[in-house]
């Protein structure tokens, strides 16, 4: 088994991956939505076909502000060779007219989206084919020369961005749909699919994608993959360690590694997708995906509620998991904060009174009186036992994304509040909310604002604090003391802002492995070194 060396000698538990939010999300207009009474108020052709994606989310073409790592970070670059002019022409015969060393094409793969840390890539490759990702790595392994992988680049915590010069190979081409089975619902696809397009597709033919992601607009299956992403869906389909079938993966020496199984049970041998599924990309480049998809449930009601205190969020949490049941697919939570910040910069109604904490609870399933009748039931306890102050209901597409709206634009709305400190923490529940209190009484007047909203059903955590602009003193007020608190009390992803500035000096013959945030595929760049 070929050894990739990792940028550092060892794995901290606070570099746990969750799940990214993306940077865009396109424009939904609020339309009024069913007020709650008593609350006041089919399958085409299959065979390979190219997935059309949006324009990436991640950092713009220009990046002058934003600082290059190596200065910011007192970091060393390895022993690596330099890329040669050689080597150029080595690789251009590997993948014609698909290396690129245009500095403006550039910009964008060596930022990441939060615009914390960059990268001085000279190089950008944009393999079709896993056979292409084999010849590059191969090749790069015999020169060795170091190898940044990236996809979506929508990572929040830096890890799909070169730290140095390293060559970035990008699966942005590899986009192809190569099989779905419309009745067991496996679809089979190659790295560099975007999660969005992956859902139209598999909707259309009755299905829908086990993942959601805020995201989903720009961030690849691959990275979903390599960072074991959670998101929207965990609560009603679990991780991704269930759902993935297979995955064909390139290992640092250019073997291809073929474990794309489509089969549900398979008892042959060693389980190895599984050590590939949250490695971050430090054992090899997923090239294609097998996953499970459920089948699309035909009756989808969405529900967003005013709640008193967190306190209450928890207990509505656990009426609906016990009234809701099956149905219950999808369970969010908000601050107040997070509400006004969205209204201000994005203009969006809150379509409920003003409360301290909201909830969105999604339901799915397959009977439309069934769902609405367990639903009622539940609106009915939470309402009369005063967990609920307020709270609208949406039965129809529009509405319910008008809806969900309100929950995945948060972070676009923190984006034009300044600068941004994300932080991704699994908490237990009964503590999912207390650093967000303790944050504010630490920091007072010297953050704009301090957020918190995330899903209970994982107990994922998004701490947000906003500044007008970078300060070191402010960083200074948090970290460690961010780390500090979770070490005692669950686990976290740690933001880019920190990602290198948390961990000592490695040794000359290891480097950092970077995890990302979930959604993209944002994997640590790594040097192909065998053994």
């Amino acid at each position: 088994m070929p050894l990739l060396v990792p940028r550092w000698p060892a794995w901290l538990f606070w570099w746990r991956a969750a799940c990214t939010r993306r940077a865009f999300v396109q424009q939904r207009m609020w339309a009024g939505a069913t007020r709650i009474s008593g609350l006041g108020g089919p399958a085409g052709a299959l065979g390979t076909s190219p997935l059309v994606r949006r324009g990436s989310s991640s950092a713009s073409s220009s990046a002058p502000g934003v600082r290059l790592t190596r200065d910011r970070y007192p970091m060393q670059r390895l022993p690596f060779s330099v890329v040669s002019e050689d080597d150029l022409a080595a690789l251009e015969r590997i993948i014609p007219g698909r290396v690129i060393t245009d500095p403006e094409e550039l910009e964008a793969p060596n930022v990441d989206w939060l615009r914390t840390v960059r990268g001085s890539s000279k190089v950008l490759l944009r393999p079709r084919t896993s056979q292409e990702v084999a010849q590059i790595l191969r090749y790069c392994h015999e020169r060795n020369l170091a190898v940044n992988p990236q996809g979506g680049n929508t990572g929040l915590v830096g890890g799909s961005t070169p730290v140095f010069d390293e060559i970035v190979l990008s699966t942005a081409l590899m986009s192809q749909v190569l099989s779905f089975h419309d009745v067991s619902g496996v679809l089979v696809c190659q790295a560099g699919c975007v999660l969005e397009e992956l859902s139209r597709y598999v909707e259309e033919r009755g299905f829908v994608m086990p993942l959601d992601l805020g995201a989903k607009g720009s961030c690849h299956i691959g990275g979903n993959v390599a960072t074991n992403a959670g998101g929207l869906r965990f609560l009603r389909y679990g991780s991704l360690r269930g759902t993935v079938l297979g995955l064909e993966v390139v290992l640092a020496d250019g073997t291809l590694l073929n474990c794309l199984t489509s089969l549900r049970k398979d008892n042959t041998g060693y389980d190895l997708k599984q050590l590939f599924i949250g490695s971050e990309g430090t054992l090899g480049v997923i090239t294609a995906v097998s996953i499970l998809c459920p089948p699309k449930p035909s009756a989808v009601n969405v529900a967003f509620l005013g709640c008193p205190g967190f306190a209450e969020v928890l207990q509505t949490f656990s009426t609906g998991r016990r009234l809701l049941g099956e149905i219950l697919s999808a369970f969010e939570f908000m601050d107040a904060e997070c509400l006004q910040l969205v209204g201000r910069h994005l203009h969006l109604t809150n379509p409920v009174q003003e409360s301290p904490f909201y909830v969105l609870i999604e339901t799915s399933g397959s009977g439309a009186d069934h769902d609405a009748e367990k639903l009622s039931s539940f609106l009915e306890q939470v309402q009369g036992s005063g967990l609920v102050t307020d709270g609208t209901l949406a039965t129809d597409q529009r509405r319910i994304q008008a809806l969900w709206a309100l929950r995945e634009r948060i972070s676009e709305a923190l984006s034009h509040d300044g600068y941004v400190y994300k932080y991704d923490l699994s908490l237990p529940l009964d503590r999912l909310y207390d650093l967000v209190d303790d944050l504010r009484a630490r920091l007072g007047p010297s953050a704009k604002h301090v957020v918190g909203y995330g899903h209970l059903g994982d107990g994922n955590l998004h701490l947000n604090v906003t500044a007008e602009a970078f300060c070191e003193s402010l960083l200074g007020a948090l970290e460690p003391y961010v780390y500090e608190w979770t070490a005692g009390s669950g686990a976290a992803s740690v933001p880019s802002t920190a990602w290198a500035s948390r961990r000592g000096m490695s040794s000359a013959t290891a480097s950092p492995p970077r995890p990302c945030g979930s959604c993209s595929s944002s994997r640590p760049s790594w040097t192909p070194k065998a053994s």
